[in-house]
């Protein structure tokens, strides 16, 4: 801690102000005062950035005299003029609209926008991608109020995750462009499955609770809106290479034809992502593919996206045991065993591989200035399987026979065995709005999905064949889903005060059919119907601050995990979940600073939560508990004292429980005879759920072109079962990642940019996650748990080309 105070404060004392230097700051706005992000800024053709969320832009450090300004946004005139500078100016720029529909209307209906009573967090796509250089999303939105990133690999690529208020990836609803992203079985979402996404990320939205009607699945702890494409009128051409520890390496190129003919517009992105990962196999072999086409009408644009990844990522799920956490820190369990000699051996295929593409269609049409409708089609296909080098399998649990050589029975083999799946899922969503009059506006939205998956198992070698064919098949399922919903929402601005109503209502249709991998028959169907009310109401005291408070009901069906648990035990049937979710905050800003606070109380009813124990697949094993809650307060804030220094951050404070809960666990008396032991423990904490998360920023403008940024993440203590035990328990950790860019602009091309990444700053050994249980011998509580040990220091460069 010493440390990272004194580098703080190296950091603000090192910067040079030049005093013929000034700052140009502006907000570029339509006609009715609407800030327009994401506009395009470029100052004597040299110089060049985007508006962010609040359609605001600046420029430091400029010299005195007469500079030529020129704004471009996708459906307005350009605008184009001379700005005088003799001191620092900050000043609003108006667009005129050209009869063109800009991208952001295909999300408008799920969004929060400025007056929604609903804890949110906005980031442009640049803004995203300047917090890192190879990162996976999960880590560039680990600075977020509330969330924390995990990691499998050992570093910020491979197998990577969040969770948003304790709440899993099962419980965040993302979208693409307001088409559902999560898994449909698993309600997961697999950001390996979306390698490098960030870099065709054009903004991002994370709202926080129950947030705003959104399609796919139930939102328990944030809902996540992404917005793909470039969004500029001008042509543009960009390469970014990579490199660094654990040869992890990044080469992507990106480009854009810009608005042709007023008409059509194209963009394209492609990357590849390799490492070897900190933890041994936990290699990453990662490719992906944008494209991107748009056509323009008077009043309509149809836009097409295709959004493909392939990635091979060594398994290491598993995690490190805690006998060997202090011995071998980067030990992977996955692929090791032992030949017919005796010695142990390492299976380099032992390997997760999956090929996943997105095909998406919009048509949005503007009926008038205050109306406008958009229809989207989506089709995804997915193929992949994980290998595993397997000892000492029963041919039994394979419905294989034994073999018999010579007078002997043999009845176990080691094999390769490959776990496949292959699934379609497509559907369409549709969004309205409707501005009547000054007060009210109107929003309806839905969809209708269908995922058909098949799940089977085949074995491609084995030590002993017995009587298989290649490629022997043991266990074949299918699942099939149907996922439906409609919204509506009003909204009522009095101008000081507005309110929101929103409804939705959600039906969902599920039959699995088939053998699982134990060989145990999979047939069962449920169905659930869902009415998801919220309401809230926005007040503006003045300039300065506001306030608001919301209350939300989410539902949120099992997944394909949880019903396969408790296959053939009525009795450990999952049951639905509900959730009831109170908000309120304020927020004030100024000038040089601003500050929100959140506080919130969301109590479930039926809760689904992890008992600390993972399926043989990685999958957390779930229990309902009747009765949980969490409780708690988020402060975020803004400062800049001086033009060349900001810091931006965040803390989360909660209290996460569950009441009356029953710990159930083996025990062995002294012969070895297992029986279950039950144990009412009271109210225990919530696993995974730090009751302290911050999260800060800070950035200083050294020179021109200079920056030097410090991100740092707290995590306190989080216990990785329910029982709030110490010996189930991940210590809390504070890492620091700093970052050193120099940009610059040559005559040839737009802008060349070079940076530098020190990951993990004061070299901490820490891990991010882990998970376990325990069990009782005569009477004495053992405890088993395997840790996901992250990297010391190490660091990453990277260089920037924008043509």
């Amino acid at each position: 801690m010493k440390r990272s105070f004194i580098l703080l404060m190296m950091l603000v004392m090192t910067s040079v102000v030049a005093m013929s230097q000034y700052r140009f700051l502006g907000v570029v706005t339509d006609e009715q005062s609407n800030p327009l992000p994401g506009a395009a800024i470029w100052l004597d053709e040299s110089l060049a950035t985007v508006t962010n969320n609040q359609g605001r832009f600046e420029f430091s450090e400029i010299n005195k005299g007469v500079h030529a300004l020129k704004i471009s946004f996708l459906g307005y005139e350009m605008l184009a003029q001379d700005i005088e500078i003799n001191a620092d100016v900050n000043l609003e720029f108006k667009m005129t609209q050209k009869w063109h529909l800009t991208p952001e209307v295909i999300v408008s209906a799920y969004r929060a926008g400025d007056k929604a009573p609903v804890a949110y967090s906005n980031k442009s796509g640049n803004a995203l991608r300047s917090l890192g250089t190879t990162e996976d999303l999960p880590y560039l939105l680990q600075l977020m109020p509330s969330l924390v990133a995990t990691s499998e690999s050992g570093i910020a690529v491979g197998s990577t995750a969040f969770r948003v208020r304790g709440s899993d990836p099962t419980r965040i609803n993302v979208t693409v462009n307001g088409i559902p992203l999560n898994d449909s079985e698993s309600q997961g979402v697999y950001w390996v499955n979306m390698p490098d996404f960030s870099g065709s990320v054009q903004e991002v939205q994370v709202q926080r609770g129950v947030g705003t009607s959104a399609n796919g699945s139930a939102a328990f702890g944030a809902t996540v809106n992404f917005r793909s494409g470039a969004d500029t009128t001008e042509p543009f051409a960009e390469a970014v290479s990579a490199a660094g520890s654990y040869n992890t390496f990044k080469n992507s190129v990106k480009m854009s034809t810009g608005l042709i003919n007023d008409r059509f517009s194209f963009e394209g992105r492609y990357s590849n992502v390799q490492s070897d990962g900190y933890i041994k196999n936990a290699f990453a072999n990662h490719k992906s593919l944008y494209l991107s086409g748009t056509m323009h009408f008077a009043s309509s644009f149809l836009k097409m996206n295709v959004i493909h990844g392939d990635q091979r990522t060594g398994i290491s799920w598993w995690g490190v045991p805690q006998e060997l956490l202090k011995i071998d820190r980067r030990y992977n369990p996955a692929g090791v065993y032992t030949d017919i000699n005796g010695n142990e051996q390492y299976y380099k295929d032992q390997s997760d591989n999956y090929i996943q593409t997105h095909y998406q269609a919009f048509f949005s049409h503007a009926f008038s200035l205050n109306s406008d409708m958009t229809l989207a089609l989506h089709y995804t296909r997915g193929d992949g399987f994980y290998e595993q080098y397997k000892e000492g399998e029963s041919f039994a649990d394979y419905a294989l026979p034994n073999v018999e050589v010579g007078d002997q029975t043999v009845e176990t083999t080691d094999l390769v065995r490959q776990k496949w799946m292959a699934n379609d899922f497509y559907g369409f969503v549709f969004s309205g709005n409707q501005q009547a009059g000054d007060f009210l506006k109107l929003s309806v939205g839905g969809g209708w999905n269908r995922y058909d998956g098949d799940h089977y198992g085949k074995i491609i070698w084995a030590r002993y064949a017995s009587n298989m064919e290649k490629d022997y098949e043991w266990y074949f399922n299918n699942g099939l889903k149907t996922d439906y919903n409609i919204f509506t929402k009003l909204d009522f601005d009095f101008g000081a005060v507005s309110f929101l109503l929103d409804m939705q209502y959600r039906g969902v249709d599920y039959e699995m059919s088939g053998f699982d991998d134990d060989l145990n028959s999979l047939d069962q169907n449920h169905s659930f119907n869902f009415f998801n009310p919220k309401a809230g109401f926005f007040v503006t005291v003045n300039e300065a601050v506001d306030a608001y408070a919301s209350f939300g009901v989410a539902n949120r069906e099992p997944t394909r995990t949880n019903f396969k648990d408790a296959n053939g035990d009525p009795d450990a049937m999952p049951q639905a979940e509900r959730l009831f979710d109170w908000e309120a905050g304020t927020g004030f800003k100024s000038g040089m600073a601003s500050f929100n606070v959140n506080l919130f109380y969301m109590l479930y009813r039926d809760q689904l939560v992890p008992t600390g124990e993972k399926s043989n697949v990685g999958y957390d094993i779930m229990t309902n508990v009747e009765k949980s809650y969490r409780a708690g307060a988020e402060l975020q804030w803004g400062i800049r004292p001086v033009h060349f220094l900001r810091w931006d951050g965040n803390i989360t404070l909660s209290r996460n429980k569950i009441e009356n809960y029953v710990e159930t666990a083996d025990e062995y008396d002294a012969d070895g005879n297992a029986l279950v032991r039950i144990t009412p423990l009271g109210t225990t904490d919530i696993a995974y759920s730090p009751s302290l998360v911050v999260g800060s920023s800070l950035a200083v403008k050294c020179f021109k072109g200079a920056n030097v940024t410090l991100n740092s993440k707290y995590v306190g203590e989080q216990f990785f079962d329910n029982t709030s035990s110490n010996d189930r328990q991940l210590d809390a950790y504070l890492v620091h990642d700093l970052k050193l860019s120099y940009g610059f602009t040559p005559a040839w091309m737009k802008q060349v940019e070079i940076s530098l990444m020190v990951n993990n700053l004061s070299n901490l050994k820490y891990e991010s996650n882990a998970y376990g249980g325990n069990w009782y011998e005569e009477g004495v509580e053992q405890t088993w748990a395997y840790y996901y040990p992250m990297a010391p220091r190490y660091y990453m460069g990277q260089l920037v080309l924008k043509f």
